[in-house]
């Protein structure tokens, strides 16, 4: 029984640096051998993959992958934002070579059910993996015990409310696109460009366009330079 449960795990490795991926990829096969691991190397990828398999087990997510066009508004935690609300049955692993405090608290915050430093040692992300698939969450003890006061807490749940589809509306009103460039990437109509946006500031509180890319790149910033998020 336990050896079936086994073999139907499906695990999406997504990470930029093949080297990376394939120890990654050794590392799970040792832990959980007859599972299912697809590898993909940038948002697009990874977007395609989800779709194939909406039952997939497990992401382990780097953060910094590149993406192009429209998927290029779905990297860092912009795309954790994306993946938890698309795909909410799916546990998603944050693996990164950055332990930036702040940084981790909000991968915590946004609903990643772990986050793995790539300097780890291997039988620790065995353990941290296999805790994940088994329902639970895995963070360094000194994040889980703080994680319920962040300050960001509350930004962090409001950001949770978001659809998928006002994630990337956001995020693209983040890089400083109008409504007719968001309506074009995303192929839809201004007017339903301008109820999102609408949304979106009922949603997190705000009165404005700014106010509201303000907030999201409050949290959603990944520079790695220091404990505070980057400047806007």
């Amino acid at each position: 029984m336990g050896a079936k449960a086994m073999t139907a795990h499906h695990v999406i490795i997504a990470d930029d640096h093949p080297l990376f991926r394939d120890a990654l990829k050794q590392t799970l096969g040792v832990a959980l051998p007859g599972a299912s691991i697809t590898e993909v190397g940038s948002v697009e990828k990874l977007l395609e993959a989800l779709a194939k398999n909406a039952t997939a087990d497990l992401v382990l997510l780097d953060l910094k992958m590149p993406g192009e066009k429209g998927a290029a508004s779905l990297s860092g935690l912009t795309g954790l934002m994306y993946l938890r609300s698309q795909h909410p049955d799916i546990p998603v692993v944050v693996v990164s070579a950055s332990d930036n405090p702040s940084m981790i608290r909000r991968c915590h915050n946004l609903g990643a059910s772990g986050f793995i430093s790539k300097s780890l040692p291997v039988d620790q992300i065995r353990s941290a993996v296999k805790m994940v698939l088994d329902g639970g969450v895995w963070f360094p003890d000194e994040v889980q015990r703080d994680a319920a006061g962040d300050e960001m807490a509350d930004l962090s749940a409001r950001l949770a409310t978001l659809t998928p589809q006002q994630v990337r509306v956001l995020s693209m009103l983040g890089q400083g696109l109008l409504n007719k460039q968001i309506a074009f990437e995303l192929s839809v109509s201004e007017a339903t460009v301008k109820a999102h946006v609408s949304a979106i500031l009922q949603k997190l509180g705000v009165d404005s366009r700014t106010q509201a890319v303000i907030a999201v790149n409050r949290i959603a910033t990944v520079d790695g330079h220091g404990d505070e998020p980057g400047e806007v």
